[in-house]
């Protein structure tokens, strides 16, 4: 395994991306604590703040922070719905800045990327970092700024980039190491929460020089897995590629505002999500063979699934959420129930290559017909632009974007929000 000899990795993390993108686009914002809430600010006493800008950090409100305690610390704090749509345009007009100065190995995320860096790069980093940040001052707007970290490899320049937030650039040399990492405490490292910490804790790892001072095996046994070793070897400097993943699963969830928290309002949410989550497979080009629809109660949960064989068009998958949604009246209309948030998955997905025929279960006359009018369906809508037919009524929560969340792991296209 290889081990660098000099920086090779940048990490690049825009700051407060949302609220700051939001302030780049609206002036009024700019200069003020703004918290980006899910719904407009008639139900804002009921969600939460799901990212804040640095005057608001500063002031000590966090992200996923509940409003009411948001506004206890900082009374005049701005609260304005997200734009998912306005945050997907910001992330590909910053993309393209980014690639004009340096190709982008790895998206991340929405507000998280990777380059590998060129031998003139390596030569003059901090000269890279302010090329980058003055072409997105001037060509993208000076409201969004970024922290870029410089290391051996992807995990360690990861790590740099939290260093010096916001708008900072931090470089962890090999010859550096470990020094810069002894006193931070074990649940900066990606990938360690607080569950793993307490897993090492009663192993007798409480420090980062603990975690070091482990053999690669003895980190494989405490994780259970080979990431353990794999973390061990990127802390240490060496060169590790990401492992391929495959695609598992398509799904949407949503909280509802409080107006849509029973089991009627919450039926109209779930079939939208789950023609945006099967549209979704089909651009993929994936069968699914399960649905699970799940429910988040004031008081508990409620969740169930049903086999589909090898499905992808809008009738059988709809009708598999009508027979769930009848099992979910049955056990829960005959309660006082509060519907906070519904979700939808599609699982034990069969790439269409690799389909399976069924006569009786997934190939019948019937399930042919549904298939090539959900394919026309698609073709159309891709055609105008917009969403122009669907099968049945689709109804969207209040709030809008209903599907075109930016979730972790994944950004939205265009098609997603129609």
């Amino acid at each position: 395994m290889r081990k660098p000899e000099t920086i090779e990795t940048l990490y690049l993390d825009f700051d407060g991306f949302f609220a700051s993108v939001m302030q780049q686009a609206m002036p009024h914002l700019r200069g003020k604590p703004v918290g980006v809430i899910p719904f407009d600010t008639a139900s804002a006493q009921y969600t939460t703040v799901i990212a804040c800008s640095k005057e608001a950090k500063a002031r000590g409100v966090q992200n996923v922070m509940r409003v009411p305690e948001a506004r206890a610390i900082c009374p005049d704090i701005v609260l304005v719905m997200q734009r998912p749509d306005l945050f997907r345009w910001a992330h590909g007009a910053l993309l393209n800045e980014i690639s004009c100065e340096i190709p982008i190995e790895t998206v991340k995320s929405i507000d998280e990327l990777c380059c590998t860096l060129t031998k003139s790069d390596i030569g003059d980093p901090q000269g890279l970092a302010r090329r980058l940040k003055s072409f997105i001052a001037e060509n993208i707007g000076p409201h969004i700024t970024c922290s870029i970290g410089y290391a051996a490899n992807r995990l360690l320049a990861k790590m740099a980039c939290k260093m010096d937030k916001p708008n900072g650039v931090t470089i962890w040399r090999p010859e550096d190491m470990p020094r810069p990492l002894q006193d931070l405490p074990l649940t900066e490292v990606p990938g360690i929460g607080g569950r793993m910490e307490k897993r090492l804790a009663a192993a007798g790892v409480n420090q980062m020089e603990g975690l070091l001072d482990l053999q690669p095996k003895q980190a494989r046994a405490l994780w259970g897995n080979v990431t353990g070793e794999r973390l061990w070897y990127a802390l240490h400097g060496y060169a590790l590629k990401a492992e391929p993943t495959g695609r598992g699963m398509y799904g949407h969830g949503r909280v509802l505002p409080p107006e849509w928290r029973n089991l009627d309002k919450a039926y109209d949410c779930a079939r939208l999500l789950l023609i945006k989550a099967a549209r979704r497979m089909r651009r993929d080009r994936f069968y699914t063979n399960r649905l699970w629809v799940w429910l988040d109660l004031r008081k508990g949960a409620w969740v169930q699934c049903r086999d589909i064989p090898s499905a992808h068009d809008d009738k059988a998958i709809l009708s598999a959420l009508d027979i769930l949604w009848e099992k979910a009246r049955d056990d829960l209309a005959r309660h006082k129930i509060e519907i906070v948030r519904v979700g939808v998955t599609l699982s034990d997905l069969t790439p269409a290559n690799a389909r399976k025929r069924d006569l009786f279960h997934a190939d019948d006359e019937d399930r042919q017909k549904w298939e090539r009018l959900t394919a026309d369906m698609d073709g159309l809508n891709r055609k105008f632009g917009k969403r122009v037919l669907s099968l049945g009524p689709l109804t969207p929560p209040p709030g809008g974007y209903a599907g075109g969340k930016i979730a972790y792991t994944r950004i939205p296209s265009a098609e997603d929000f129609w």
